[in-house]
């Protein structure tokens, strides 16, 4: 059998919304490397005695850097494992570096395979009940990292497009939240505009808050919004 790489979404975080294929590549995976967002109860799934490696990233730590989990998919496959599963939280491709992990394994020829995953972009503003498309609202929607990476020279961000939207999905969206929404305004974005934070989404402990641009940081504040989060702005709030 040749080696094999897949890039597994593990959803949201409810462990019931990952794909069925996803949930069988676990089980059958030699070695897995996971996300901190993928649900750690998906770990159960993995047969006795697979690899397990945490790669986890979250605010303020990381188990590995990227640079340094692109090595050890490589290194695994040259290790002689055959079936590797990358679990990543969400999607692999939506903000996940799912395409820095594939561009590595492809210059070293190693074969991959992609396996979508629900976003939390969509799944938990639904577990919230906030749609976020409705026909008689908006039909657009703008998926936007809440924090994009540092070594840009400037941001690719094109606020004043993203300013005329009605409905807005930042992911990881806590901690440059304030820059954000000044970047909205500046650009011509109502202050009473409705904005929602969700904290934990679709884990038993999801918590959600609702306000306007010019009260959220204090409802984030009260109801111990942190990270991981995402912020959505849209005119179906109330």
């Amino acid at each position: 059998m040749k080696p094999i790489v897949y890039l597994v979404g593990a959803g949201p975080g409810d462990p019931g919304l990952i794909t069925v294929k996803g949930k069988s590549l676990i089980s059958d995976a030699d070695a897995i490397v996971y996300d901190y967002l993928a649900n750690p109860s998906l770990l159960n799934l993995a047969k006795k005695g697979c690899k397990i490696i945490n790669a986890g990233k979250r605010l303020g730590f990381k188990a590995l850097t990227q640079k340094q989990i692109n090595k050890t998919l490589v290194s695994l496959v040259k290790n002689g494992f055959k079936q590797i599963v990358r679990l990543k939280g969400g999607d692999p491709f939506l903000f996940g570096r799912g395409g820095e992990e594939a561009e590595e394994l492809r210059k070293n020829k190693i074969k991959f395979e992609i396996v979508p995953g629900v976003t939390s972009a969509i799944a938990v503003p639904a577990y919230a009940g906030i749609p976020v498309t409705h026909r008689d609202a908006t039909s657009t929607l703008a998926i936007v990292t809440g924090h994009e990476d540092s070594e840009k020279n400037k941001s690719s961000i094109n606020w004043g497009a993203l300013a005329k939207m009605k409905s807005i999905v930042f992911l990881m969206g806590t901690k440059n939240l304030k820059k954000n929404l000044n970047n909205l305004i500046s650009s011509g974005m109502s202050k009473k505009t409705r904005i929602a934070a969700i904290n934990w989404g679709t884990y038993p402990s999801q918590k959600t808050v609702i306000g306007t641009f010019e009260d959220i940081f204090e409802k984030i504040k009260v109801n111990q919004i942190k990270s991981p989060s995402i912020i959505i702005i849209l005119s179906l709030i109330h």
